[in-house]
């Protein structure tokens, strides 16, 4: 009988050792976590910051204030009214307006020969400068627009560079959506609105 009793005490401890085993195994995983679980891809952690509140648009003549959209490649605006005093022709480039895809600051590859043509004559005019102004059609918010004309004027602004121009003789402006070259609510205006402009500025004698 004892040797029975001692074997029913031994499988009852046994028992109770293997529960004990599995409840802190069990406490031990919970606390740490699932383990071998794949993270979701582009989970965020932190919030992204709000961009910073739109300023004004434009530096040259007319322009809405100092701040201005960032150039694509760093190359500074210029600031407001650089070229106060200077005549201004919006004629001698009106065939070498730029034309712009719906919601793009892209200079297509037809439209750049337009961009060479106008560095031409500055290379030919030292004393000349020229004012770019960015145009959209009449779809967004009015500030979405004028964000989206100083990226067009902006862009053009940096081929006119890369042909060899300095900075310091190309002014930016954008109206947005403000002077549309054709009324109509339709794409046929709407390609038509959607342009940058060159106008020549030419130093007083």
């Amino acid at each position: 009988m004892p040797r029975k009793k001692n074997k029913m005490k031994l499988t009852k401890f046994t028992k109770l050792l293997v529960i004990g085993l599995t409840l802190s195994i069990t406490a031990i995983g919970c606390r740490k976590g699932p383990v071998g679980v794949t993270p979701l891809p582009g989970a965020r952690v932190h919030q992204v910051p709000e961009p910073p509140p739109g300023g004004s648009f434009g530096s040259g003549p007319g322009g809405r204030g100092v701040e201005t959209a960032p150039s694509p490649t760093g190359i500074a605006s210029n600031p407001p009214g650089p070229h106060e005093g200077y005549s201004r022709d919006t004629q001698i480039f009106q065939a070498d307006t730029v034309y712009f895809a719906f919601d793009s600051s892209v200079v297509k590859a037809g439209e750049r020969m337009k961009v060479v043509a106008v560095a031409d004559y500055l290379k030919a005019n030292a004393s000349c400068a020229v004012e770019i102004q960015g145009h959209c059609d009449e779809r967004g918010t009015e500030e979405y627009n004028r964000a989206l004309g100083e990226r067009r004027a902006l862009a053009l602004r940096e081929d006119l560079v890369s042909q060899g121009i300095e900075p310091g003789r190309v002014d930016t402006i954008s109206y947005g959506k403000d002077r549309p070259a054709v009324e109509g609510h339709d794409e046929a205006a709407w390609s038509k609105n959607r342009r940058g402009e060159f106008i020549l500025l030419t130093a007083p004698k």
